[in-house]
């Protein structure tokens, strides 16, 4: 008996430590990656030449009211051999009405089954094709844009100039604003800045690819005509990033170029949207994580397995929440048994992330909130609970648009 039980306790104190590396691993990950965006910039893209002909793919659902601002940006930064497709996905309202007051080709798609933004996109690939053979002419770059983002000031032909040049999918900086001057606003603006500016530019500096964001993408043409686009999937941008990189063509981080927009205004929008976005996360994490750590830790596959550990770090609401709650419990565990090893890893994983979140506010985020407000900002978090809890017990699957209406 004494026998058994000290082999019981050997396997739960390993079982201990390895989940203890597993939490500490994306803590430590994120940790590297904002240490390197702090270095200088070494690897700054040259000014490319911008290519001949580029096309813009504009998916938009219900889009009717907000359309017109977004348009008119982008053809102040197009040519005559240019083109816009407005893709009017599903629409109940004027879209495709709106759209149509100005000098774009519009494709109108109706699908009972096949919702989501990754349809939209592929049919717009596909209408452009057509368009190539009527017209003899197919464009150098396709780049991707939302149909309520503001754009950069010269973003379209910079990011299709390094396209072309590169040969790789290329991702502007892409952020979002408050609408409001809450704190629970602001602390999500900060955690979209190291999510898609902080820590992309960390893997930039090391000639890692980055991730996709929905807005503000451009491709080769020859990569736009054979990318997986064509997907429901809630985080169909991170998916479509991953698989091209699996296919030869690894994202390309543009940090001087920048697209915004803004954070739903409304409660019930503004929790759609993050139900959205993190049960997307969620379920990319959980599956298809596993099978895509495990194809890229192949020989040579170096880049791609740094890529999908950076896909699998959770969103840091609940990176925290896992953290404090596994170092509480690993402490519990250290003063009882004294297992001090699974403890101190632990206790080192929920210091990455903190020094990683400090660092990341005095460098980027020292315009929307202080030290003091981010260290209320887990008082706030507490209340995305419920949201974790709904991707166990009732997951979002299906994509809704997003109410930005007060």
């Amino acid at each position: 008996m004494p026998e058994l039980l000290s082999t019981v306790s050997a396997v739960a104190w390993t079982l201990m430590l390895v989940i203890s590396l597993l939490v500490l691993a994306p803590a430590a990950l994120v940790l590297w990656q904002v240490l390197l965006a702090l270095l200088p910039d070494r690897r700054e893209l040259p000014a490319f030449e911008r290519p001949p002909r580029i096309a813009v793919v504009m998916p938009a659902h219900n889009e009717g009211r907000g359309l017109r601002p977004t348009l008119m940006q982008a053809l102040a930064q197009l040519g005559p051999s240019d083109r816009i497709v407005v893709v009017a996905d599903n629409c109940s309202d004027d879209t495709a009405a709106q759209a149509r007051e100005f000098d774009v080709t519009v494709v109108e798609r109706t699908h009972a089954t096949e919702r989501g933004k990754g349809y939209a996109l592929d049919f717009g690939v596909r209408a452009l094709e057509r368009i190539s053979l009527e017209t003899g002419q197919a464009p150098d770059v396709v780049i991707v844009l939302d149909a309520d983002c503001t754009l950069g000031p010269q973003l379209l032909t910079r990011i299709a100039a390094v396209a072309h040049a590169t040969g790789r999918p290329v991702q502007a900086t892409y952020l979002m604003s408050a609408a409001n001057d809450g704190l629970k606003a602001r602390v999500a603006e900060f955690a979209m800045r190291v999510k898609n500016l902080v820590r992309p530019r960390g893997m930039h500096q090391v000639g890692l690819p980055c991730g996709l964001y929905g807005t503000g993408m451009a491709f080769p043409w020859d990569v736009a005509v054979q990318a997986p686009l064509a997907s429901g999937h809630l985080a169909e941008d991170m998916q479509l990033g991953v698989r091209l990189a699996q296919l030869g063509a690894p994202p390309l981080l543009c940090e001087d170029a920048r697209v915004t927009s803004v954070f739903a205004n409304s409660s019930e929008g503004e929790a759609s949207q993050r139900t959205r976005w993190e049960h997307g996360h969620l379920a990319m994490l959980v599956g298809e994580g596993p099978r895509l750590l495990w194809q890229s830790m192949r020989p040579g596959r170096g880049a791609q397995l740094l890529q999908v550990m950076d896909m699998l770090v959770p969103p840091l609401a609940l990176l925290g929440m896992l953290l404090v709650g596994w170092t509480l419990v690993q402490l519990l565990l250290a003063l009882v048994l004294g297992w001090t090893a699974p403890f101190v890893l632990s206790l080192l994983g929920l210091g990455a992330l903190l020094l990683a979140i400090v660092l990341a506010q005095h460098r980027w985020a020292g315009d929307i909130l202080t030290l003091g407000e981010l260290a209320r900002a887990p008082f706030i978090l507490l209340a995305k609970i419920p949201l974790y809890l709904r991707f166990i017990v009732k997951r979002q699957v299906d994509w809704v648009r997003t109410k930005r209406d007060v």
